[in-house]
């Protein structure tokens, strides 16, 4: 999980607002009304797809120039930032409740205590697991 910037087209439309794309990331595309909606907007297609690309295992596109990228005379061309830790973060290391099986004695002395069980299970299986 990184930091990325690729570049961004943001496409005037006639009724108002912005079509987004990226033309190095197939399928990213957004809109907004606004710059800043649609700058808001493209980082959020952005990650979701790079994030998506990484859990995948497929090799990330090289980002063109910014300035190799042709465009009509209304359209804006921007780099957009974004980091896919973030989604990482939301939708891998969500807290998820599951059940577990310990003798009555031994949750009774937990108790008085004090012990957090979900805290000394997570510390236990990343022992185990030997992650850090």
């Amino acid at each position: 999980m990184a930091k990325y910037s690729y570049p961004a087209v943001f496409e005037k439309e006639q009724e108002g607002g912005y079509s987004i794309y990226f033309p190095d990331i197939e399928g990213c595309y957004s809109q907004g009304e606004t710059l800043p909606e649609c700058v808001e907007n493209a980082e959020d297609a952005l990650c979701l797809m790079l994030y998506e690309l990484e859990r995948r295992g497929v090799p990330l596109p090289e980002p063109q120039n910014i300035r190799d990228i042709k465009v009509k005379e209304d359209d804006i061309v921007t780099l957009i930032a974004c980091n896919t830790r973030f989604y990482k973060n939301y939708f891998e290391e969500k807290s998820v409740k599951i059940n577990a099986t310990i003798p009555l004695w031994l949750k009774e002395a937990g108790e008085k205590k004090n012990v957090n069980f979900s805290q000394i299970l997570q510390q236990g299986l990343k022992q185990y697991l030997e992650i850090s």
